[in-house]
């Protein structure tokens, strides 16, 4: 391909300015600690701590329920609340593990650290399994089942996602500036476990900066290589990106590793290095808190488990009252009603915001543009499932492929009679794919 894009898509203001040039700030919590225990795409994990139980960071508290589970450990000293339902940021309450803070952070891991070259597959593949590491870029998904692919030698192409095409969303930008050799180090583990594949660091071209350093650090590496992406939404889109750098594409239907490739984002990478390099659990996230109602915005190192409170309240509360918060960014994530919600292994950022765009608008009826089949990168026809949709007729919307849909938000963000075209075709989305697994 003549660049390394995909069709349709958008380009929305991307409110990165604000928070991108600022250093990650590691920070405390105040409050209790929440873990849920449903932190990965997976089943549950299990608890093994009971109430009045003292803990220390790092300590495992629940247990992977399962091969498709992952288990969590304390990011904190301290001694077990509670153990009972909890509000999340999907606006449920669900079953978690609550410690409270004694702030001493007081250590206890001694997993054996060596060399990952004398370590063999099923060795490294099993630490990252026992760290609890999952797809920290949203989906969540447990990243050793990721790796435990039956041919390893039928993967040619392990993809490292730096394109970060989310609006304000920084996070990777600034472990990408900050810590480069510790994403590279820990691609090197991929490309042990693949000995056969290329290793590709895909970053998009308005992170010049990222780019030049990541040129400068592989120069000498033979099976590593970087690309750069054209600046687009849904760019970091794991499809999209699997296009764009190697022109093969996937479907519902089918998984990365299917067309011989293996994706994980920036924070993944370098969790999966310190699993291994450093014998470390997955114990914090790096959060983007930003937004036009945030005083001073940048990226946190946050402690799972956190209150957003907590990082609202560092940053020296609101200097404006927001009228809408989302946990993540502004065309896929969560609307908040309420802040005291934990920080997940799936959690990116907090966006706070004056306005509220979207609850403003009116929607009116279709003009038949066709711009949203112009921007929908699955050359969906958004218009039509959207009415199936409204209409509860599965028959059609699954005719039209509705369940292809990657739910990024463009057709809603370029509809110029502001129907709520994502939202509809979310909701019956998830109603078929839960008919399919019942």
């Amino acid at each position: 391909m003549a660049k390394l894009t995909f069709n349709g898509g958008i380009h929305p203001f991307d409110g990165k300015e604000m928070s991108k040039n600022i250093p990650i700030k590691a920070v405390n919590p105040t409050r209790d600690l929440v873990y849920p225990l449903s932190q990965s795409i997976g089943a549950p994990s299990k608890p093994i701590v009971s109430k009045g139980d003292y803990v220390l960071v790092g300590q495992k508290i629940a247990e992977a329920d399962g091969f498709v589970s992952s288990p969590l450990y304390s990011s904190v000293s301290g001694t077990v609340k509670a153990i009972e339902e909890r509000l999340t940021v999907s606006g449920k309450k669900e079953m978690s593990i609550v410690i409270s803070n004694d702030g001493l952070y007081t250590e206890s891991w001694a997993w054996e650290v060596k060399p990952y070259e004398s370590m063999d597959n099923s060795e490294i593949i099993e630490r990252i399994r026992e760290a609890g590491i999952v797809g920290l870029g949203g989906a969540g998904f447990p990243t050793h089942v990721k790796l435990s692919v039956k041919e390893p030698q039928k993967i040619d192409y392990c993809i490292i996602n730096g394109a970060e095409c989310e609006p304000y969303l920084t996070s990777d930008y600034r472990k990408m500036i900050e810590a480069p050799e510790k994403i590279i180090e820990g691609l090197k583990i991929y490309l042990k476990l693949f000995p056969y594949s290329l290793g590709i660091i895909a970053i998009e071209d308005n992170k010049e900066d990222c780019i030049k350093v990541f040129k400068a650090l592989t120069k000498e590496e033979p099976r590593i290589i970087v690309k750069a992406l054209k600046t687009k939404y849904p760019q970091g889109s794991e499809r999209h990106l699997i296009y764009a750098v190697t022109g093969r594409e996937i479907n519902s239907k089918l998984l990365p590793l299917d067309v011989g490739c293996i994706v994980n984002n920036i924070d993944t990478v370098i969790s999966v290095r310190d699993a291994i390099f450093e014998g470390t659990p997955l114990l914090y996230r790096i959060i983007t808190l930003t937004g036009n109602s945030i005083r001073n915005p940048r990226n946190y190192k946050v402690r799972i488990g956190t209150s957003f409170l907590d990082l609202v309240e560092e940053n020296g509360g609101f200097k404006q009252e927001p009228k809408k918060i989302i946990s993540g960014g502004p065309m896929m994530g969560i609307p908040l009603f309420n802040l005291d919600v934990p920080v997940t292994k799936t959690s990116s950022a907090l966006l706070c915001m004056t306005d509220d765009d979207v609850m403003e608008m009116e929607p009116s009826e279709c003009i038949n543009c066709g711009r949203c089949v112009q921007a929908c990168p699955e050359r969906l026809m958004p218009k039509q499932l959207s009415d199936f949709g409204e209409h509860g007729n599965s028959e059609g919307f699954l005719h039209y492929h509705g369940l292809e849909c990657v739910e990024c938000g463009c057709c809603s963000f370029v509809c110029p009679a502001k129907r709520p075209l994502a939202q509809v075709i979310k909701s019956m989305r998830k109603m078929e794919l839960a008919k399919k697994k019942r």
